[in-house]
């Protein structure tokens, strides 16, 4: 290797430029047979790295949120959710909401696809750049309860709200005892006008009271921070899991 090809690799290393660094020989040559400029080299070597470095930064958002499965938009049966607006729940997928520091709500039976879309939206929040972090209400409540017995839920607070968008998933499905209820509390009340957040939920609001501890004052409370600024969609349908099962049922008896 000579010394020029030396001292461009080092600079290369110098400025984490790893992409250049892997690519530039292979683009160099091929720039060579076509009689590109100089511009023209420089230019898809930039292109490389930029791409590699979207790619890898989405990546790494994607993986600190933490999604416990992969949902897309894309395969999100709409079919056979008839009453759903579909062009509502596209235009929201585009995220604009985060901006306005907006929440959303997926309301509606077990199986209707609410985490479905919910995870759907927070991949499509990591793929535009945006911090995303995912729990399940009883997750959630246990973190502040095991932060509080390390004594670390300032950090866990700061690192809550350095996010850009919550999902907060499953909430009604288990009942809050007092102490998990207020921590939950505490949690909407630091995101509100700070962080989108977006819940699924099984209940109505008029039911939420028994989520936390049957303390209507507190329900009330979070309700009206959450709803604030808010999307509702509540999704209407049969359950799609029922369905399946149903469906595979059936098949087996033919």
């Amino acid at each position: 290797m000579n010394k020029q090809r030396l001292l461009l690799n080092s600079y290369l290393k110098t400025l984490k430029l790893a992409t250049m660094l892997a690519e530039y020989s292979s683009i160099a040559r091929k720039s060579s047979q076509s009689d590109a400029s100089y511009e023209d080299f420089l230019e898809q070597l930039a292109e490389l790295e930029v791409q590699h470095r979207t790619a890898a930064a989405i990546d790494r958002r994607l993986k600190q949120a933490e999604f416990p499965v992969i949902k897309e938009i894309s395969s999100f049966r709409f079919s056979d959710v008839p009453r759903l607006n579909k062009k509502h729940v596209l235009d929201l997928s585009r995220c604009g909401f985060i901006d306005s520091k907006t929440n959303l709500v997926f309301s509606g039976a077990p199986g209707v696809g609410k985490t479905h879309l919910a995870i759907a939206f927070g991949r499509e929040a990591c793929r535009r750049g945006y911090k995303v972090k995912f729990f399940t209400a009883s997750k959630l409540a246990n973190t502040y309860i095991e932060a509080r017995e390390e004594r670390t839920i300032l950090r866990l607070e700061k690192n809550i709200i350095r996010c850009d968008l919550i999902i907060v998933d499953e909430l009604g499905y288990i009942p809050l005892d007092r102490v998990g209820a207020e921590y939950l509390f505490g949690f909407f009340s630091r995101c509100y006008e700070q962080t989108s957040v977006i819940v699924t939920t099984n209940l109505p609001f008029a039911d939420w009271p028994q989520i936390f501890a049957d303390d209507e004052r507190l329900a009330g409370a979070l309700l009206d921070r959450l709803t604030h600024h808010v999307h509702i969609i509540e999704i209407i349908a049969d359950s799609f899991r029922l369905k399946s099962s149903l469906h595979k049922g059936g098949s087996n008896e033919l």
